[in-house]
């Protein structure tokens, strides 16, 4: 190859470069639009409990029939119920809401598969990008209530935890329903995580594990019974940071 050869190659590179640099920018910007309209849109749902779930449980079985119960249940009680506004455990959510008194929020995501937006939402906010959801899920919830589910539950339920026992995001209830779903995996979080000290015996303390609708809303007010649901200064400068 010659020396005129390399030099043209160069260039081209150098145009391809900078035309994959444009499109990243704009991409960029697309995301940053995603958060300012969300931020807007959610911001006055609050207090607001979040519920995780999979995508693939039937509406009528036992786990469809207690998010739904769980739902009602805390929109009654005064708060926006936010789920990720697809199908399964998210639509029992929002149903839920959607008959109480509060707001039902379905943060729905653009995927290739199993992801439809379920028609009980009053308020239904679209995203591309993943983290930007999973912030909104975060940043304006007063508790979280995880149902049985796969993958993205327990993406959703670790980066949750994550990030209160690092003290990135503020203490708030984080509540399992159905112990006998989860307590399995709690027994393995104790017998390895703690047993070899990868995480302290107190981390495994923020979680909860309940049964009852009732013992689900209990546990929330009791949470907050000396403070207010809203952030207090020095969370929502933490909030600021997630």
């Amino acid at each position: 190859m010659t020396e005129s050869d390399k030099l043209v190659m160069g260039v081209e590179s150098e145009a391809l470069l900078q035309s994959a640099s444009a499109r990243e920018s704009w991409r960029i910007f697309g995301i940053m639009s995603e958060f300012v309209e969300a931020t807007e849109r959610l911001a006055a749902i609050k207090p607001a409990v979040t519920v995780f779930g999979s995508a693939r449980v039937k509406e009528g079985s036992p786990y469809y029939d207690l998010t739904e119960k769980t739902a009602r249940l805390l929109s009654d009680s005064g708060f926006s119920v936010i789920s990720g506004g697809g199908p399964g455990i998210m639509e029992a959510a929002n149903k839920g809401a959607f008959y109480g008194k509060s707001p039902s929020v379905g943060l729905n995501i653009q995927l290739p598969h199993e992801q439809a937006n379920n028609h009980y939402q009053d308020i239904s906010q679209t995203f591309r990008h993943f983290f930007a959801r999973k912030y909104m899920f975060v940043r304006f919830a007063s508790a979280y209530v995880v149902m049985p589910g796969g993958f993205g539950t327990l993406d959703e339920l670790m980066e949750a935890l994550t990030l209160i026992q690092t003290g990135k995001a503020r203490k708030i209830p984080l509540i399992l329903v159905c112990t006998d779903f989860w307590q399995g995996m709690i027994d393995w979080f104790k017998a390895q995580l703690v047993a070899e000290g990868m995480v302290d015996p107190d981390d495994i303390k923020l979680i909860q594990l309940i049964d009852e609708p009732e013992q689900v809303v209990e546990a929330i007010f009791k949470h907050y019974e000396a403070r207010s649901f809203a952030p207090l200064p020095a969370e929502r400068e933490l909030m600021l940071n997630l």
